[in-house]
């Protein structure tokens, strides 16, 4: 399980540093893809795998099922840790998430999430005000 959140920044080249508590559950190769919110997914080699047999099963009918698809799977790449810790995040993907200087990196359970600091705080500050009621929500799914 990856939880806690960690301030690094990226440098001109698209290399970031993935902090040490994650690396070791990450294995030696993971896919990072866009995620939702304007932030970047990142997932396990394993984890990965379980969620694309999940998508496969979306019926290729539906429009919103081609859509999302596309959309996850256009923009994953497969990453390795370099010797000093960091992944290079390529510019499309830099692009998408507008990581230029400061990011954050989030555990979110089964996944990694990298956001812009400022992007990560509007979204913080948006999300406290409306908190309880996310949680009010929740309670049917027994949390």
């Amino acid at each position: 399980m990856f939880i806690g959140e960690y301030q690094h920044n990226i440098d001109a080249k698209g290399r970031l540093i993935v902090p040490s508590k994650f690396r070791d559950r990450l294995g030696d190769t993971f896919v990072v893809t866009r995620g939702l919110d304007q932030c970047l997914f990142v997932y396990s080699h394993e984890e990965w795998q379980v969620i694309e047999e999940k998508l496969r099963t979306l019926p290729l009918t539906k429009k919103d099922a081609r859509a999302f698809t596309r959309f996850f799977f256009s923009g994953a790449m497969e990453c390795e840790i370099d010797k000093l810790g960091r992944i290079n995040i390529t510019p499309s993907l830099r692009q998408y998430a507008k990581l230029e200087k400061e990011c954050v990196i989030v555990g979110v359970t089964n996944r990694i999430e990298i956001w812009d600091q400022e992007i990560w705080n509007r979204y913080m500050d948006e999300s406290e005000e409306s908190f309880s009621e996310i949680a009010e929500k929740l309670i049917d799914f027994d949390l």
